[in-house]
């Protein structure tokens, strides 16, 4: 039914989380009716992503070389620390661990905790085999144990903050993470009340996660 360039297009923006066949299709036809020169920006924009941003050496966050933050001598390699690895006014005795970047974000956006983070990059599902080797728990593991080796000096994480979402993925994984990091004999602690079950945590105010992260507790 419509051209080749137009389908494929759908196909792509249909791949979006939470973007269907019909909002794709709404998304292509608004992107025709733009100037070329917008055209243009939102390409170079989209190509920039796999040519300006790295991920952290230490928490896997995405950063961008040059705004704070701080590129080792592997900058070859593509390898360097965030912004917030980087400062280092950070408390390096908290470790928070995340599903995602917009977590980070979102919490970071509310200035309500000081300490490190890390990026788990998903949710254990369903308990399905094939999510546990999605998640970077070798890596997880390897970053609490020799912080020093992935570039973060003067560390020793006395605590380790499960911050996921209050939903039935969420709380597999605090599990799953709670079991997997008990032998590390480190604080292990998931946020308290405030964050309602079945919220996710990107969308949750400066008031809720300020309460959920004052009254975390020990699994």
């Amino acid at each position: 039914m419509y051209p080749k360039t137009i389908e494929k297009l759908i196909e792509l923006f249909s791949k979006f989380p939470g973007v269907g066949p019909r909002t794709a299709a709404r998304f292509v036809f608004y992107l025709t009716k733009r100037e070329k020169k917008e055209l243009e920006e939102l390409s170079k924009a989209i190509s920039s992503i796999s040519t300006s941003l790295r991920r952290c050496n230490f928490c896997f966050n995405l950063f961008q070389p040059g705004q704070g933050s701080q590129v080792s001598k592997d900058e070859e390699n593509g390898q360097g620390l965030c912004e917030i690895c980087s400062n280092q006014s950070r408390n390096r005795n908290l470790l928070c661990v995340v599903e995602k970047e917009i977590d980070l974000i979102s919490i970071e956006r509310n200035k309500i905790y000081k300490g490190l983070y890390f990026v788990l990059g998903g949710t254990v599902s369903g308990l399905r085999k094939k999510d546990f080797k999605s998640l970077r728990l070798s890596e997880l593991r390897e970053r609490i144990k020799n912080p020093e080796k992935f570039g973060i000096k003067n560390a020793s994480f006395e605590e380790i903050i499960i911050a996921f979402s209050s939903t039935v993925e969420g709380e597999a994984t605090i599990l799953f993470l709670e079991r997997k990091l008990k032998d590390l004999n480190k604080k292990i602690t998931r946020l308290g009340r405030g964050l309602p079950t079945g919220g996710e945590l990107e969308y949750a105010d400066r008031e809720t996660l300020s309460s959920a992260f004052s009254s975390r507790k020990s699994g």
